[in-house]
């Protein structure tokens, strides 16, 4: 067999590979004994049917057919080791020469890995915020706690604006029920302008009992854009009464004896969320940063595919949640094109992530090992609710293992360049990542914490001490010990010979881009892709969710939860 390659593009090449029929002529035996086995012919039993017999009542011509279909994928592989190119994706293939007794000519155009370039990354200059807590965060956050300790009191008079009532609602447009448009016993704070347009203008000023009808346009539904006339009847009107902050209020609402020690602790505790909001900018910046100086040509069929899926996602989501595609874009104020400019963008980017990464942990030499993936299947099975054991063998089942496998890969080769950056925040002061190993002393937990579940930082009490759930990569903690001995038998029952063989642990698809196909997407995954998903294995996300400290506080100081009625 011969073989030739050809540059189309950066991003595409095309194969010749010339197949003389000597060596088709194993292809051409298997077609005969696939076909012996298939026909039913009168005086022969099956698979016994002799070659000239198939010649005489199916034609050689379909045998050799059928012997060409079987070996092209055979040829073809052997062509992309000969000629060492990273195909990506799947080939058009067409046979351009084909007869009986003379050679098999084909060509094959397909996408490939293209050369990565990559920067210097050494010392790569990153800047976060700054993480001083001033007390204006804190007195935020002390606020957000009277709130919750709160009280509602009942008053006779006229409501104003920041009562809370309960209310009746009923809404019909031109005479009909409108769908889901009544409410009874309604909490409502006068002056949120949360849930009908026109409402609060018609509650200020109403009493107890009485009631009103007010015009307001709907917003969503079957019947978003219609004039709805809604009608109003206050039941009861309450006032919101904070307590005092002092110290009488501290042992109230923490474990703390005086406000001076309550405010220590929420301005501790806000230091080390934004600590974590450094790891998480930092980790951003830099990918971003390394992106930014590493001009990558993307193949075309990879990027559609990946924004393929996010479209099905997307769709997916919106279908889960109840909503129409209109009724979002009319929510966000967004144009339909906008959304999908924003979807390219997002894919595109992902993709370009992606094969950066992998050129970093090529050039690293990255490799994973049986406790690296076996924890990895152990966390994801856990995420998704399901057996280890099914979970490692559903990978097998849906080609998955080596995508996972380059998920982790690529996962670590964001430490290494995250670990060489010099990281500053605004101020110019250097920040050092490993202290936030310092942060996570005590209690250190990841088993069932990854990606998705990273997004939120976890700090709760555990016998008076902090729990402090953070990605083993960045702060080096062990997260593989409580994987029990099933569970460490899983790469041993999925990559069988991974002991003997040094290279097993290696990604079993290289000439891949998981990700791109969809194929990235584990069992159990709802939706996280791999551009994102390889960025936030490594720290928690905080900086884009507003409620993140709310959060954090919230899960340590009892009493959270909303105001009670």
């Amino acid at each position: 067999m011969k073989s030739a390659v050809e540059t189309l593009t950066p991003t595409r090449v095309r194969l010749t590979v010339e197949v003389p029929f000597d060596e088709l002529k194993p292809s051409v035996d298997a077609a005969y004994r696939k076909m012996a086995k298939q026909v039913r012919i009168q005086g022969f039993r099956p698979g016994k049917v002799p070659p000239r017999i198939i010649d005489q009542r199916i034609g050689r011509g379909a045998v050799i057919e059928e012997a060409v279909q079987a070996a092209i994928p055979r040829f073809y592989g052997d062509a992309v080791r000969d000629t060492e190119v990273s195909p990506l994706g799947h080939p058009e293939v067409d046979v351009t020469t084909f007869d009986d007794g003379v050679e098999l000519v084909f060509t094959a155009e397909v996408d490939v890995r293209p050369k990565v370039e990559l920067p210097a990354y050494d010392g790569l200059p990153v800047t976060v915020d700054d993480a001083e807590v001033d007390d204006d965060a804190v007195d935020e956050q002390l606020a957000s706690l009277r709130d919750r300790f709160s009280t509602l009191t009942a008053v006779d008079r006229p409501t104003e604006q920041g009562d809370f009532v309960s209310i009746d609602l009923s809404a019909t447009a031109d005479g009909e029920p409108v769908p889901d448009g009544e409410a009874t016993g309604l909490s409502y704070e006068v002056g949120s302008d949360s849930l009908l347009p026109g409402l609060d203008d018609a509650l200020v000023g109403m009493t107890e009992g009485e009631a009103r009808s007010f015009n307001s346009e709907l917003v969503a539904g079957e019947y978003a854009g219609r004039t709805a006339q809604v009608a109003v009847t206050v039941r009861s009107v309450k006032v919101k009464q904070l307590p005092e902050l002092d110290d009488e209020f501290a042992p109230t609402a923490s474990e703390f004896d005086t406000l001076a020690e309550l405010r220590a602790d929420v301005r501790a505790r806000l230091q080390r969320v934004r600590r974590m909001e450094q790891g998480v900018q930092a980790r951003d910046n830099m990918l971003a940063a390394l992106l930014a100086a590493t001009e990558v040509p993307l193949p075309d069929s990879i990027v559609t595919t990946e924004r393929e899926w996010r479209r099905r996602a997307f769709a997916d989501q919106l279908k889960q949640a109840g909503i129409s595609r209109e009724d979002y874009l009319g929510t966000g104020g967004r144009t339909s094109d906008d959304l999908d400019a924003e979807i390219e963008r997002s894919a595109r980017s992902a993709v370009h992530a992606q094969l950066v990464l992998d050129a970093v942990a090529d050039a690293e030499e990255v490799g994973i090992d049986d406790a690296e993936l076996t924890n990895q299947i152990v966390r994801r099975a856990q995420r998704a609710g399901v057996p280890v054991d099914d979970y490692a063998q559903q990978l097998v089942r849906d080609g998955q293992l080596g995508s996972l496998m380059a998920d982790i890969r690529r996962g670590k080769a964001l430490v290494l360049v995250l670990q060489a950056a010099t990281i500053t925040d605004s101020s110019g002061r250097p920040v050092d990542l490993a202290a936030l190993a310092d942060d996570a002393l005590g209690v250190v937990e990841a088993i069932g914490q990854d990606d998705d579940e990273l997004d939120e930082v976890d700090i709760l009490d555990s016998d008076d001490e902090e729990l402090i759930v953070v990605e083993e990569d960045v702060v080096g903690a062990d997260v593989a010990d409580d994987a029990d001995d099933t569970s460490e038998s899983i790469v041993e029952a999925v990559l069988p010979g991974t002991d003997e063989d040094p290279a097993a642990g290696e990604p079993v698809v290289e000439a891949e881009v998981p990700g791109t196909d969809g194929s990235s997407r584990q069992p159990g995954d709802d939706g996280p892709d791999i551009g994102e998903s390889t960025a936030e294995a490594v720290l928690p996300d905080t900086q884009d969710d507003p409620g993140a400290v709310d959060a954090v506080l919230e899960a340590e100081l009892p009493g959270a939860g909303s105001t009670p009625a």
